[in-house]
């Protein structure tokens, strides 16, 4: 919550110095956005590797025909998701987005004083068939050594992270906003921002009405009950921003859903993971407005499905740490959607005003998913 505070801070900062600040502090801060940008390029395929091979290695407890069972609903229900806000979006935001190309890429008419070329050491695509490739050798081949160097490599990225990009977002967009606000685009920005938010929340409940109805019907369950059962999680995940911190409560309120112990020791702490249903729904309106704004139109099914698919792997195990779905995405939306620094922060800046609900979203799912596999696997736990 403080580093929403913060970047609340840094948006506001960066339009009154865009708009009544000298030129030359507007120039810092570009400077500034260039430099972290090229820091955050860089680290990205970092965090891929590390994070995807990790996630994936762990993957080891459990018997086989429950494991596949849990990772296949939560993908499912991950790509789903996307493209459910995928038709939303394409009918919805035409409507309320203002389309102006300028509106992203506003300012770059203000040069930085100097660039630092710092390339990453991976392309986006290698890092991750790098990592699914060794992710997956490690959680067939068991092998401790491999993933014990994976798991110390996680921990120099996330260190990265805690201590210099996290820390530095907030002046990053900043400086964003300082560009747009010289060149007169933000408002236009901002108003855009307040329907992209909504869209996403209201997206996030019906999606969860969707997941509860299908395993209600499944199972014989009221799905109604069942929502009102993992409310106490909703709110945790709301307060936390972190599924993982509200896994006591989301266990706790997945018991009172009358699924199996075993079931739900196993599948709630695993889909705190990799199913994030609605951090997918955010990235996917959050990217689509930003494409409308600053293409003047938007992508394609044939365009956008792959970047799906790819997300969903890539979101395997994103950083447990606010943001962290979207930081995990942001070496894809460069390689496969184009976007540039400016629209990177931009959509920073857009998921994290919500990351608590989308958070919130992921862990309710989790519920749904964990009764569909104890009715499709109990009576096969142990085989």
């Amino acid at each position: 919550m403080k580093l929403i505070g913060r970047l609340l801070l840094g948006i506001i900062a960066g339009i009154l110095m865009g708009l009544f600040a000298p030129l030359f502090l507007t120039q810092l801060l570009v400077t500034f956005k260039g430099l972290f940008g090229e820091l955050l390029n860089f680290a990205v395929p970092l965090m891929i590797l590390f994070y995807v091979m990790s996630g994936i290695g762990s993957l080891q407890k459990g018997s086989g025909r429950v494991l596949g069972v849990t990772i296949g609903l939560s993908y499912l229900s991950t790509i789903t998701a996307g493209l459910l806000a995928f038709f939303a979006a394409s009918y919805i935001l035409p409507e309320v987005v203002v389309v102006n190309s300028s509106d992203i890429d506003a300012g770059q008419h203000i040069q930085p004083y100097f660039t630092i070329g710092l390339p990453p050491l991976l392309a986006v695509s290698s890092a991750l068939v790098t990592a699914f490739v060794f992710g997956v050798g490690i959680s067939v081949t068991r092998s401790k050594e491999l993933l014990k160097i994976t798991d110390h490599g996680r921990g120099v990225v996330e260190l990265l992270l805690l201590k210099a990009i996290i820390p530095g977002l907030p002046i990053y967009i900043c400086g964003v906003f300082a560009e747009m606000a010289a060149a007169g685009t933000v408002f236009n920005t901002i108003s855009t921002f307040i329907w992209v938010l909504a869209l996403a929340l209201f997206l996030h409940w019906v999606w969860l009405f969707v997941l509860y109805t299908g395993a209600g019907l499944g199972t014989g369950k009221n799905p109604l009950i069942m929502l009102r059962t993992m409310l106490p999680a909703y709110i945790t995940a709301v307060g936390t921003l972190s599924s993982a911190a509200a896994i006591p409560v989301t266990v706790d309120c997945a018991r009172k859903l009358k699924i199996n112990n075993h079931v739900v020791d196993f599948a709630i702490p695993l889909c705190a993971t990799i199913h994030l249903s609605g951090s997918v729904i955010t990235i996917t309106i959050c990217t689509m407005a930003i494409m409308l704004m600053s293409l003047g139109g938007l992508p394609s099914m044939a365009m956008y499905i792959p970047f799906l698919m790819a997300l969903g792997v890539a979101l395997v195990a994103a950083p447990g740490i606010p943001g962290g779905a979207v930081m995990a995405s942001v070496g894809l939306m460069t390689s496969m959607l184009g976007f540039n620094d400016s629209a990177i922060a931009l959509m920073i800046a857009l998921y994290l005003a919500q990351d608590s609900f989308g958070t919130a979203c992921n862990v309710v799912g989790d519920g749904a998913i964990a009764t569909v596999v104890d009715h499709i696997s109990s009576d096969r736990w142990n085989s």
